[in-house]
């Protein structure tokens, strides 16, 4: 793994601006909420969660001191969330697997915050316990599978016709991976 950025710190981006980059919290409710109304339709269609749904908000929120979970944020001075990431440990005899997930805002792209935040949540996973780290994205995010292969993911696998967005349309998937500890 390269460019170590710790979970929690103000960061400087390649476009000049900064970011604060650490745990999601309770007070970050509203922030999050509103990170999530101003994704473009297109992003929306891919994400796992429904950043739009309060409900899914709220548990995203409470599940900030989940023992198998860590999300990660970053934060302007204004206290605007302009990413997300999250790191779940997986149960059962996947237990040292930990999936992540990254979104970053369309106006904060191409400004190096994807490889911090990638690094962030790769970090968390790790002080979860986890040694291996997957994360799944659709084939086309040619940008994201840049950012884990930087970080020393390798593509394990892809899977056709997995994911369906929420206007119904079947998309491949591509499964990376990297061990993060021996």
């Amino acid at each position: 793994m390269t460019q170590r950025t710790e979970a929690a710190g103000s960061v400087a981006l390649k476009d000049g601006r900064t970011v604060t980059i650490r745990p999601l919290m309770e007070q970050d409710r509203a922030a999050l909420a509103n990170f999530g109304m101003g994704l473009p339709k297109n992003d929306l269609l891919y994400l796992e969660d429904d950043f739009q749904n309060p409900e899914i908000i709220a548990r995203l929120i409470n599940a900030n001191a989940a023992e198998n979970w860590r999300q990660v944020v970053a934060v302007t001075d204004e206290g605007s969330i302009v990413a997300y990431s999250g790191a779940l440990r997986m149960p059962g005899w996947s237990y040292h697997v930990a999936n992540i997930r990254l979104i970053v805002d369309r106006g904060w792209r191409r400004s190096g915050l994807g490889m911090y935040m990638a690094q962030a949540i790769v970090d968390a996973a790790r002080e979860l316990g986890a040694t291996k780290v997957t994360v799944d994205m659709q084939v086309a995010l040619t940008a994201g599978q840049a950012i884990f292969s930087h970080l020393g993911f390798a593509v394990e696998g892809q899977l056709a016709r997995h994911a369906i967005d929420r206007d119904g349309n079947l998309h491949d998937i591509v499964i990376m991976s990297a061990f993060v500890r021996v």
